[in-house]
């Protein structure tokens, strides 16, 4: 098997039900908004360190959103910053060991 084809069969590629979506905002305005997934509860483990502070974050992409402190922007949503490295995310609702997506 080429790695071409190995990398599309992981589970985030699959978009499996145990797993997260590939790219989730907490932002209502956003296109990658979902309530639903969002109710499960999702953590992210970003550069190898459990994160709980994420407002969006892409896996496909390597990178997260995390707000810059108080600042706001002149629509009163809060400033962003993007950090880029390895993501990895998961249904906390799945208990001790749940299916984790990755790049």
């Amino acid at each position: 098997m080429s790695e071409e084809q190995t990398a599309d069969q992981t589970p985030a590629a699959t978009g499996g039900p145990d797993v997260p979506p590939d790219h989730l905002a907490i932002n209502p305005r956003s296109p990658f908004f979902d309530a639903d997934k969002l109710q499960r509860g999702v953590g992210i483990r970003f550069k190898g360190v459990v994160r709980n502070n994420v407002e969006e974050y892409c896996i496909s992409e390597g990178w997260v959103r995390v707000q810059a402190g108080k600042t706001m922007d002149r629509k009163g949503q809060p400033l962003t910053l993007k950090l880029s490295g390895p993501v990895e995310a998961w249904y906390e609702d799945l208990g001790e060991n749940p299916p984790v997506a990755k790049a």
